[in-house]
């Protein structure tokens, strides 16, 4: 494989805890300075730990032995091709070398955004796998939705034809070819605060009210899901919530099943809500690429069940700002003064309770007769 960024074959051997996508980053950045607009960046190996069938031998009754074929796991080579696409960006496609030659696919729907974007001359302010300004909203969320399986599996088809890989010509045309199955998908909100210090203020009271979020009940009001307590057909599964604080800003986790949502305050900047499915048969749906449109429908309601749970809760800087509007007094353009109605005050609180009480009495008027228009003589003043 040869990359225009290095002149020459690419190699790379990870070694064991090393970040494979800093690699990726400085292979990418030199591409792209070299001009390089589509083509595979470097060649990655690592030795993973993967399922695999092992030959082990058997003997018969007789004494003679004979091989059986069995399932088992197995630290193997692993090929990575890290390449970059004109529509999709930088994605990799990784090889197991030991049968039955297990592949991943990773790709980034928001790099086909961006990309696609950009082709169409729509503007917009990149933030780090995230959109933090773009000129026409509608015409990038058209963008989004057409990234579907159809898109996904004629990308991988057109790069199987360009990369090594173990299924030969001759393979190919016994029907021996790969099929893509959902193995994890992850669906993100990102929502862009005009005033980050209220943000960073709204996201730490939300920890602080919604750390039982985790319980059953309201795992199941935000993933539509009923859950079974019982002692027979109880739904499986861990339901938790965690708050996970690496440098200074925390993140909010609940887990349901196999599936987590992630929340925290990006970048100072936003709000990110992340819905990370890695079991399809969570949500009674199979693992087949044709099932990510109804995959996504899941993950993104999920989102914004979320938000809507939170929303209930806390309302920080808009609840604030018209509390002051109601309860403090108004002076208009004319010099008039209108009252406020302070609501902590205790007279106040005393008139909204009788109101109420006449509000519950429904009355529809008053049993009293009316009083004479003209008052008798002896009547005091």
């Amino acid at each position: 494989m040869t990359s225009p960024a290095a002149g020459g074959n690419a190699w790379a051997d990870f070694a064991k805890g090393q970040r494979k996508d800093d690699v990726a980053h400085e292979h990418l950045a030199s591409f792209e300075a070299a001009g390089g607009t589509e083509g595979v960046l470097f060649v990655g190996r690592a030795q993973e730990k993967t399922t695999l069938f092992r030959t082990h031998k058997r003997r018969r009754e007789d004494g003679s032995c004979y091989p059986w074929i069995s399932r088992d796991t197995g630290l193997v080579n692993h090929f990575y091709f890290y390449c970059l696409d004109a529509d999709f960006g930088p994605f990799f496609p990784k090889f197991c070398s030991y049968f039955p030659f297990n592949a991943k696919l990773c790709v980034n729907g928001n790099e086909y955004a961006k990309r696609r974007a950009a082709q169409a001359g729509i503007g917009f302010t990149p933030m780090d796998n995230a959109f933090a300004a773009v000129d026409d909203p509608a015409a990038l969320q058209a963008i989004c939705d057409e990234l579907d399986a159809g898109r996904i599996n004629a990308m991988l088809r057109k790069w199987l034809a360009i990369l090594p890989h173990p299924f030969t010509p001759a393979d190919r045309a016994a029907d021996y070819r790969y099929d893509i199955s959902i193995l994890q998908a992850e669906f993100s909100l990102t929502q862009m605060l005009d005033l980050p210090v209220s943000g960073r203020i709204f996201f730490e009271q939300v920890i602080r009210d919604n750390l039982d979020i985790g319980r059953p009940d309201r795992v199941g009001l935000i993933f539509d899901r009923t859950i079974y307590r019982g002692r027979k057909n109880h739904t499986p599964g861990a339901f938790s919530t965690r708050v996970v604080t690496d440098g200074v800003t925390p993140s909010l986790r609940m887990q349901y099943k196999h599936a987590t949502i992630k929340q925290y305050h990006k970048q100072g900047r936003a709000l990110r809500t992340e819905t990370t499915i890695n079991n399809t048969m969570d949500f009674d749906l199979r693992k087949r690429l044709t099932n990510l449109r109804d995959l996504a429908r899941i993950g993104y309601a999920a989102n914004r069940r979320l938000l809507r749970v939170q929303r209930l809760s806390h309302d920080p800087a808009t609840g604030a700002q018209a509390l002051h509007a109601v309860c403090d007094p108004i002076r208009r353009d004319d010099g008039t003064h209108v009252a406020g109605l302070p609501f902590t005050n205790p007279r106040a609180q005393a008139l909204l309770h009788i109101l109420l009480m006449f509000r519950l009495l429904n009355l529809t008027g008053f049993a009293v007769p009316s009083f004479p228009s003209v008052l008798p003589k002896d009547a005091g003043v």
